[in-house]
């Protein structure tokens, strides 16, 4: 071999190398590259629109998340009251909205429901919108006059069964509950619609009706005023919030579950990573202990379950509440 030729032989060998450590170097810092020059979530500020009036505790609940969120991002999270048609119109609202996480809805039981009592609702509820969520649950109660006729129960379940029984309902899964109750139960119980928990509160109270299908929330302040009982927990086991009182199952009647939900969704379409990140993040703050105790004072149980896990959860409670409406041939208005 000349000179020449062992000199063309080193730089072919060296050409070789350097081509190699080329593709390495690409292999290597071009994903690093990416993932610098992608922007984390959120970069602006982000929007939580309850669907309902503001004060109430779906409002309550999105503004003490709203602010630990805020605190946690470094960006403003603002909740954005759109109420009217029983949660449909901000709920719409977040459907045609972009799918990127930020612009969030967040809705109670009454979400799920929506299909089986409202006609022409302007969005299917299964596939416009992506699960987060499910926050916290908290079961819904039947509650009574403190200084009225029925101390228990089984008082009440008595009486329900001799004579006809009114009880005070305010949107679908309040009225769908008490539903629920007088089939398990065989009860005389006839239901009647109210614009919202607090009205109800003040007839019971007055004696005006007899009792009231609703949130622990909703039921709290006036059962620590010693105006209201709560009697009856609609869940497989009682709440500490209330612990005198019984379970319908219980007091003999089965299958009486239904639990107010706080979800968590944003518009059909949002990526993964987005969901993912916003669960993460919502797991972090729940586990403040204050903000733990804020929900717990309101008979709420935090879940944080996972996006698909939530989305099964809304299906079935769909079909079961559907069955309850078909069974007391309760129709779509």
């Amino acid at each position: 071999m000349t000179v020449f030729d062992a000199a063309r032989t080193v730089d072919a060998d060296r050409r070789r190398v350097l081509t190699t450590l080329g593709a390495l170097t690409t292999v290597s810092v071009t994903p690093m590259a990416w993932a610098q020059g992608s922007p984390r979530f959120p970069t602006k500020p982000v929007t939580i629109v309850v669907p309902y009036s503001a004060g109430g505790g779906t409002d309550i609940v999105g503004r003490q998340l709203a602010q630990q969120l805020a605190e946690l991002w470094g960006q403003s999270v603002v909740v954005d009251n759109r109420s009217g048609a029983n949660g449909a119109i901000g709920s719409q609202y977040v459907a045609k909205s972009a799918p990127d996480g930020y612009t969030l809805l967040m809705v109670v039981g009454s979400h799920a429901i929506n299909p089986v009592l409202m006609k022409n609702l302007p969005y299917d509820t299964m596939k416009a919108f992506t699960p987060v969520t499910n926050i916290a649950t908290s079961p819904l109660v039947l509650v009574v006059a403190a200084n009225g006729p029925y101390k228990k129960l089984p008082d009440f379940l008595d009486a329900a069964r001799r004579e006809e029984l009114a009880y005070g309902y305010s949107e679908g899964q309040t009225r769908l509950t008490g539903e629920l109750i007088r089939q398990a139960g065989k009860l005389k119980m006839t239901g009647v619609p109210y614009k919202g928990g607090a009205p109800i509160m003040v007839d019971i109270i007055g004696g005006h009706l007899p009792s009231g299908v609703t949130s622990v929330l909703t039921a709290l302040p006036h059962v620590q005023s010693g105006k209201l009982r709560v009697i009856g927990v609609a869940a497989d086991k009682r709440t500490s919030i209330f612990p005198e009182a019984m379970t319908f199952q219980e007091a003999g009647l089965t299958g009486v579950e239904s639990h107010s939900w706080y979800g968590l969704f944003g518009p059909a379409g949002m990526p993964d990573d987005v969901v993912n990140r916003i669960l993460q993040d919502l797991r972090k703050v729940t586990s403040e202990p204050a903000v733990a105790r804020q929900l717990n004072d309101q008979g709420a149980d935090i879940v944080l379950t996972p996006p698909a896990q939530f989305r099964r959860f809304l299906e079935v409670e769909n079909q079961k509440w559907a069955q309850v409406a078909q069974r007391g041939g309760i129709q779509a208005e």
